[in-house]
Protein backbone atom coordinates (compact mmCIF):
# COMPACT_ATOMS: atom_id res chain seq x y z
CA UNK A 1 0.00 0.00 0.00
CA UNK A 2 2.77 2.61 1.13
CA UNK A 3 4.14 2.09 -3.05
CA UNK A 4 1.01 2.65 -4.20
CA UNK A 5 0.39 6.00 -2.44
CA UNK A 6 4.65 6.52 -3.23
CA UNK A 7 3.90 6.07 -7.15
CA UNK A 8 0.85 8.10 -7.40
CA UNK A 9 2.94 10.95 -5.74
CA UNK A 10 5.40 10.09 -8.34
CA UNK A 11 3.28 10.13 -11.09
CA UNK A 12 1.44 13.29 -10.05
CA UNK A 13 4.62 15.31 -9.78
CA UNK A 14 5.84 14.37 -12.95
CA UNK A 15 2.44 15.49 -14.56
CA UNK A 16 3.57 19.34 -12.86
CA UNK A 17 7.23 18.70 -14.18
CA UNK A 18 5.87 18.14 -17.39
CA UNK A 19 3.34 21.03 -17.95
CA UNK A 20 5.90 23.10 -16.64
CA UNK A 21 8.66 22.07 -19.03
CA UNK A 22 6.12 22.24 -21.84
CA UNK A 23 5.69 25.93 -20.47
CA UNK A 24 9.14 26.65 -21.04
CA UNK A 25 9.66 25.26 -24.49
CA UNK A 26 6.77 27.41 -25.86
CA UNK A 27 8.96 29.72 -28.05
CA UNK A 28 7.79 32.85 -30.11
CA UNK A 29 9.43 33.30 -33.72
CA UNK A 30 10.74 36.72 -34.24
CA UNK A 31 11.19 37.41 -37.96
CA UNK A 32 12.17 40.31 -40.31
CA UNK A 33 13.74 40.18 -44.08
CA UNK A 34 17.11 39.93 -42.57
CA UNK A 35 17.09 37.63 -39.68
CA UNK A 36 14.90 34.97 -37.53
CA UNK A 37 15.15 34.16 -33.53
CA UNK A 38 13.04 32.13 -31.21
CA UNK A 39 12.64 33.33 -28.13
CA UNK A 40 11.22 31.40 -25.20
CA UNK A 41 9.24 32.34 -22.18
CA UNK A 42 12.47 33.19 -20.23
CA UNK A 43 13.58 35.04 -22.80
CA UNK A 44 10.63 37.26 -22.71
CA UNK A 45 11.11 37.43 -18.91
CA UNK A 46 14.36 38.36 -18.62
CA UNK A 47 13.34 41.60 -20.59
CA UNK A 48 11.97 44.83 -18.94
CA UNK A 49 8.04 43.74 -18.32
CA UNK A 50 4.79 45.64 -18.66
CA UNK A 51 1.98 45.34 -16.08
CA UNK A 52 -1.39 47.19 -16.25
CA UNK A 53 -5.22 46.40 -15.30
CA UNK A 54 -7.88 46.58 -17.86
CA UNK A 55 -10.73 44.63 -18.61
CA UNK A 56 -11.38 43.15 -21.84
CA UNK A 57 -14.48 41.92 -23.89
CA UNK A 58 -13.04 38.21 -23.39
CA UNK A 59 -12.98 38.08 -19.75
CA UNK A 60 -14.71 38.70 -16.23
CA UNK A 61 -13.57 42.01 -14.14
CA UNK A 62 -10.71 43.56 -14.36
CA UNK A 63 -7.50 41.93 -14.89
CA UNK A 64 -3.78 41.72 -14.49
CA UNK A 65 -1.09 41.28 -17.70
CA UNK A 66 2.25 41.62 -17.64
CA UNK A 67 4.68 40.82 -20.62
CA UNK A 68 7.02 42.79 -22.62
CA UNK A 69 6.64 45.91 -24.50
CA UNK A 70 5.93 44.76 -28.09
CA UNK A 71 7.31 48.15 -29.48
CA UNK A 72 10.62 47.57 -27.33
CA UNK A 73 10.81 43.97 -28.17
CA UNK A 74 11.18 45.05 -31.95
CA UNK A 75 13.86 47.82 -31.28
CA UNK A 76 15.49 45.30 -28.98
CA UNK A 77 16.06 42.45 -31.47
CA UNK A 78 16.83 45.20 -34.15
CA UNK A 79 13.93 44.36 -36.55
CA UNK A 80 13.41 46.76 -40.06
CA UNK A 81 10.05 47.17 -41.42
CA UNK A 82 6.92 49.21 -41.75
CA UNK A 83 4.31 46.44 -41.02
CA UNK A 84 3.71 43.54 -38.30
CA UNK A 85 2.00 40.55 -38.95
CA UNK A 86 1.31 38.78 -36.01
CA UNK A 87 0.07 35.00 -36.41
CA UNK A 88 -1.41 32.63 -33.97
CA UNK A 89 -0.91 28.86 -33.29
CA UNK A 90 -4.28 28.10 -35.34
CA UNK A 91 -2.92 30.40 -38.19
CA UNK A 92 -5.02 32.80 -37.28
CA UNK A 93 -3.23 36.32 -38.41
CA UNK A 94 -3.56 40.50 -38.66
CA UNK A 95 -1.44 42.84 -39.74
CA UNK A 96 -1.03 46.27 -37.41
CA UNK A 97 1.10 49.15 -38.89
CA UNK A 98 4.97 49.48 -36.80
CA UNK A 99 4.22 53.24 -36.48
CA UNK A 100 1.14 52.75 -34.29
CA UNK A 101 2.80 50.84 -31.02
CA UNK A 102 3.12 52.79 -28.27
CA UNK A 103 6.25 52.71 -25.54
CA UNK A 104 3.90 50.34 -23.25
CA UNK A 105 1.07 49.19 -25.84
CA UNK A 106 0.86 46.50 -26.79
CA UNK A 107 2.06 44.08 -24.67
CA UNK A 108 3.17 40.55 -25.75
CA UNK A 109 1.11 39.63 -22.44
CA UNK A 110 2.93 35.75 -20.78
CA UNK A 111 0.91 36.09 -17.85
CA UNK A 112 -2.69 36.64 -16.49
CA UNK A 113 -3.58 37.57 -13.10
CA UNK A 114 0.40 36.49 -12.36
CA UNK A 115 -0.09 33.14 -14.27
CA UNK A 116 1.81 31.56 -17.19
CA UNK A 117 -1.65 31.15 -19.78
CA UNK A 118 -2.08 27.96 -20.96
CA UNK A 119 -3.44 27.58 -24.47
CA UNK A 120 -6.65 27.13 -23.28
CA UNK A 121 -6.69 30.34 -21.58
CA UNK A 122 -5.44 32.42 -24.70
CA UNK A 123 -1.77 31.57 -23.66
CA UNK A 124 0.86 31.25 -24.66
CA UNK A 125 1.17 34.73 -25.66
CA UNK A 126 -1.58 37.61 -26.05
CA UNK A 127 -1.31 40.84 -27.68
CA UNK A 128 -3.09 42.99 -25.39
CA UNK A 129 -3.68 47.03 -25.08
CA UNK A 130 -4.84 48.28 -21.85
CA UNK A 131 -8.11 48.78 -23.13
CA UNK A 132 -9.96 51.30 -20.32
CA UNK A 133 -7.08 53.36 -20.64
CA UNK A 134 -8.13 55.23 -23.78
CA UNK A 135 -11.86 55.20 -25.44
CA UNK A 136 -9.42 55.07 -28.56
CA UNK A 137 -8.24 51.49 -27.50
CA UNK A 138 -11.69 49.87 -27.58
CA UNK A 139 -12.51 49.63 -31.32
CA UNK A 140 -12.89 46.82 -33.76
CA UNK A 141 -9.70 47.79 -35.35
CA UNK A 142 -8.09 47.07 -31.47
CA UNK A 143 -10.11 44.44 -30.95
CA UNK A 144 -8.78 42.70 -33.70
CA UNK A 145 -5.38 42.93 -33.31
CA UNK A 146 -5.98 42.02 -29.52
CA UNK A 147 -4.40 38.29 -30.70
CA UNK A 148 -3.98 34.98 -28.42
CA UNK A 149 -2.52 32.39 -28.77
CA UNK A 150 0.17 34.22 -30.55
CA UNK A 151 3.31 31.98 -31.60
CA UNK A 152 5.05 33.99 -34.91
CA UNK A 153 5.37 38.02 -35.47
CA UNK A 154 6.95 39.16 -38.88
CA UNK A 155 8.27 42.07 -39.68
CA UNK A 156 7.99 43.38 -43.24
CA UNK A 157 8.21 46.51 -45.55
CA UNK A 158 5.39 47.75 -47.04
Amino acid sequence: MPYRFLFGLIASLSVFACTASAQDEIILQVSDAATSVELSLADLDAMSQVTFETTTIWTNGVVTFSGVSLKALLETLGTNGDSIEMIALNDYSVTMPVSELATDAPIIATRMNGDVMSVRDKGPYWVVFPYDADPRLRTETVYSRSIWQLNRLVVSAD
